[in-house]
């Protein structure tokens, strides 16, 4: 009797065992199903439960009976309630599992074009903010400034926001800052020569003492409400540049910001790549990475590339004055330029507001190593003879009001080109900017100047990643989800074929537009809408300018504006006296006497029949004098100017 319970208790732990087993697997399967699927278990799981209940009790009924007849029977009883109540832990543990909530990701700006990057990032109840920068005007934005991004997303969410973190300090991703802080003032994390980048810009907008600027380093980690944000140093062309992986409930999404991969940087600090490693091993849901440079294939050459050419361009120059156009932020660049002008017994001198901020947060940040005495005032250029300077200037990009572009137009105060100069032009010019940097060039050398471009040496180097490095990227951090980001479209299609060759399916790879938000789940995603759009800067006004005034300031460029005056009797609805026109911008007057004297009959004309018929609606009179002279005009000359007619009563 006793052999034959000991055989029966093992056979019931080995079946106790089995049916953990069976539970453990159950669970599992069940924490992976999406909530649909999970209801519809729980429904089986109650029918099975029920029917489990009354098979039990039938059991049970059975046992309690032969329990009469042998105790060994009662303590293999007593075991199976146990596994009963165990089990019944366990469906209880099952229907407590909670969904998993989607992570978002929206677009405010930064695709489909260069420039103005704005990344929202939300997760429950908590949004973070990735860069704020701004774009420069193009030829069809008359008048502009500067280009924002629409805040209306940021404003309508703001009590959501718990923090700002920026990549690095180019203005693509800093120069919206000023305008961003006055929607929403929360903590803005990021290097120190960022934070002093953006304190320079909000001290000069008087907005620095509201501001909540944090110096972070690479490694640390913020919790910003249900996020934790942690720093990845990155190369770039700027020191100080991170990329973040962002962790919340529903997974690990790093955002590289601008990088490159610099084996020997002029800070001595190469990319983080082990931790991008580690993460990767980690799991990383979504990747979103710089794709500036996804069409061209290889490798970026190292920043010490410039400072070899730099070397031998400023030997061979001689007795020539040397002018360098840069990126006021790219504090590698002029610290080689200072170094070879050393070298050289030169000189350095500044041409170009931002350019003599960096310098000066570089000096103070530790950032730049200026030897004493080396950097003089622009006015002390001329104590020097040529082959003793070295101008550092802005204009890189042929900026209307860049220092390089006023030179080439000879309209700069303190600097004249001529054929003693040699000219340096160390930028590749962004994607939009070719003809203007063009413009520049052919002015710079009519005046005899010897231009230096990077098509001719390497005197230019880019601070983003070619398509080798960003392979290195996509197979270390091994995203499920890929988001190409930075970039026109051509860009990001680009860098999505090279995320398939890495072994991405297609299906997981998110081309995407500003304006829209991807909500990333497990195993699949969705794309809505939200507001996105330019907001111009013109002038102090912010937004006052849209596509009506650009649209009106396009027709005044192109055919100019004439503008009808009528003075009428406000008693007796005639004319005063004889209607005046002016034209700006449409044909010369004087040569077109007959034409105008045409438009005064006609005006003459559409005021007395107005008269006449006892009408004194003075819109309606406008409208159809506006209508007359805009159909004669072109009629006349093909032309369309802005037809303005002002109508008083006396």
């Amino acid at each position: 009797m006793n052999t034959n319970n000991r055989n029966t208790s093992k056979n019931e732990q080995k079946k106790k065992k089995n049916d953990t087993d069976i539970l453990d697997s159950a669970v599992k399967k069940y924490a992976k199903l999406d909530m649909t699927k999970a209801g519809e278990m729980k429904k089986n799981q109650k029918e099975n439960g029920e029917s489990k209940k009354k098979s039990k009790s039938k059991k049970e009924n059975t046992k309690s009976e032969s329990s009469k007849k042998t105790s060994g029977n009662d303590k293999n009883n007593t075991v199976r309630r146990k596994k009963n109540v165990s089990n019944s832990k366990r469906r209880q543990g099952q229907k407590n599992i909670q969904p998993v909530l989607p992570v978002r990701i929206g677009f405010l700006g930064g695709l489909n074009e260069v420039g103005k990057n704005l990344t929202v990032i939300e997760y429950g109840e908590d949004i973070i903010i990735i860069d704020c920068g701004l774009a420069f005007p193009d030829s069809t934005m008359l008048g502009v400034d500067l280009v924002i991004p629409d805040f209306t997303y940021i404003e309508k969410n703001k009590d959501r926001i718990r923090g700002i973190f920026v990549t690095h300090g180019h203005e693509d991703h800093i120069g919206g800052i000023p305008y961003l802080l006055d929607v929403v003032n929360v903590p803005l994390y990021s290097t120190q020569l960022t934070i002093g980048l953006i304190e320079a810009k909000l001290k000069e907008a008087k907005k620095l003492s509201k501001a909540k600027l944090k110096v972070i380093s690479a490694g640390d980690k913020i919790k910003a409400g249900g996020f934790t944000v942690e720093a990845i140093h990155m190369n770039h062309s700027i020191p100080d540049a991170l990329a973040f992986a962002i962790k919340c409930g529903a997974g690990t999404i790093v955002h590289t910001g601008d990088f490159k991969i610099d084996c020997t940087p002029i800070d001595g600090g190469m990319a983080d790549l082990a931790r991008l490693g580690e993460l990767g091993n980690e799991g990383v849901l979504c990747l979103m990475s710089d794709s500036t440079n996804s069409e061209r294939p290889g490798y970026t050459e190292s920043e010490r590339k410039v400072g070899e050419s730099f070397e031998n361009l400023f030997r061979r120059a001689g007795k020539r004055r040397l002018i360098v156009a840069t990126f006021a932020s790219n504090v590698h660049r002029v610290q080689q330029i200072i170094n070879v002008a050393e070298s050289l017994g030169r000189k350095v001198a500044l041409s170009g507001r931002s350019l003599e901020n960096v310098v000066a947060i570089g000096q103070q940040l530790g950032y730049l190593n200026v030897p004493k005495g080396i950097i003089i005032g622009i006015d002390a250029i001329k104590q020097y003879a040529d082959d003793e300077l070295v101008l550092i200037t802005t204009g890189s990009q042929g900026e209307p009001m860049s220092a390089l572009t006023r030179m080439a137009m000879s309209d700069h105060r303190k600097v004249s080109i001529g054929p003693n100069d040699c000219v340096i032009i160390s930028a590749n010019p962004i994607p939009g900017n070719e003809k203007t940097v063009g413009n520049v060039i052919n002015e710079l050398m009519k005046l005899g100047a010897h231009v230096v471009y990077e098509r001719m040496y390497d005197v230019h180097v880019s601070g983003h990643a070619c398509q080798e490095e960003q392979k290195i990227i996509l197979g270390l951090v091994k995203p499920k989800f890929f988001i190409p980001v930075h970039g026109e479209q051509k860009h990001l299609q680009k860098h999505a074929l090279t995320a398939q060759l890495m072994g991405i399916p297609k299906s997981n790879i998110v081309l995407t537009s500003n304006g829209n938000c991807v909500s990333l789940f497990e195993d699949d995603y969705t794309v809505t809408d939200i507001p996105a759009g330019n907001v111009f800067v013109d002038g102090y006004g912010v937004g006052d300018v849209g596509s009506v005034v650009l649209r009106d300031r396009k027709l005044l460029s192109e055919d100019g504006i004439i503008v009808v005056s009528i003075v009428l009797d406000s008693l007796t609805g005639y004319l005063v006296s004889e209607p005046q026109i002016y034209s700006k911008g449409f044909i010369f007057m004087k040569e077109s006497s007959e034409l105008f004297n045409e438009m005064n009959s006609r005006i003459v004309r559409i005021t007395d029949s107005y008269s006449d018929k006892g009408r004194h609606d003075i819109n309606s009179l406008r409208n159809k004098v506006r209508d007359d002279i805009s159909r004669f005009v072109y009629d006349r000359t093909k032309k369309s100017p802005v037809i303005l007619p002002v109508i008083s009563e006396v």
